[in-house]
């Protein structure tokens, strides 16, 4: 097996370059497995996905739920992996921070803080809160006897606040702040994307959108491409489709398949 340290540096470069990469998102350990042996140089969590796997929606698991999540998709799959890590479960900014120290504790690689509160009548922090916030984990992620790759992420689309101006202007602060990757959910256009990543130094993540190509996402100058939920909700609908075919029509042609899960799981 990998070493944590072998795995951390190896995200490090991936972030580095030359070239980009996708960073599939796993949902638990067997999908984690299957992504690696597909072929993925990288794993990512999903808070969407995660939260699922316990029946619940999304911003509704603890932070121990979270990292026990974590842990197993890391001890599952021998390459690097960046976790979904929300707000990192707190407010203040060094209580936050503390969330990246036990995230390295449970060998990921990296991890995310955003700027989404959870609060819905103010949904998100205020920029001077947000930027401390990502300065706290910074320091924590840079602090450690292995590179842990910090992700900050601002929620602004998908919060309501689709400013492009203010999201680029959190984008740059979280950058001075310490950030090693810079993500902004919810950009649409290749000119958003390029508008991103013309901004700023550090390596940017894009989420997968509808319309754009890979090809297309990685021309426009990201460095990254996660997929968020959308591989936990293909899996979904693959099982409710036949489940609705079992229940409906007393039929299984939906189930003959017979991936080579053993293969995989090696």
């Amino acid at each position: 097996m990998t070493s944590r340290a072998e795995k951390a540096a190896r995200l490090q470069a991936l972030h580095a370059g030359p070239g980009a990469f996708v960073i599939a998102n796993a949902w638990d350990a067997g999908s984690a497995k299957v992504l690696a042996g597909l072929g993925f140089k990288a794993l990512a969590t999903s808070s969407g996905a995660a939260a699922n796997t316990l029946g619940r929606n999304d911003g509704r698991i603890t932070r121990a739920e979270s990292l026990a999540h974590s842990k197993a998709i890391v001890e599952a799959a021998d390459v690097p992996v960046s976790a979904d890590l929300e707000k990192c479960f707190a407010d203040a900014p060094d209580e936050a921070a503390e969330t990246i120290r036990l995230a390295a504790g449970v060998g990921l690689a990296g991890g995310s803080i955003e700027d989404a509160s959870g609060d819905k009548a103010k949904p998100r922090y205020d920029f001077d809160v947000a930027v401390a916030r990502v300065a706290a984990a910074a320091r924590v992620a840079h602090s450690l006897d292995i590179p842990f790759a910090l992700t900050a992420r601002t929620e602004n689309s998908v919060n309501g606040f689709p400013y492009l101006d203010d999201t680029i202007r959190r984008l740059q602060a979280f950058e001075r702040a310490g950030a090693d990757c810079l993500y902004a959910p919810g950009l649409r256009t290749s000119g958003e994307i390029a508008a991103v990543c013309n901004a700023v130094e550090r390596p940017v993540n894009v989420l997968a959108w509808p319309g754009l190509t890979v090809a297309e996402i990685f021309a426009a100058g990201a460095q990254r491409i996660s997929v968020g939920g959308r591989l936990a909700w293909v899996a979904v609908d693959a099982l409710a489709k036949a489940a609705e075919q079992l229940r409906d029509e007393g039929s299984f042609e939906l189930m003959n398949v017979s991936p080579p899960i053993r293969d995989w799981l090696q």
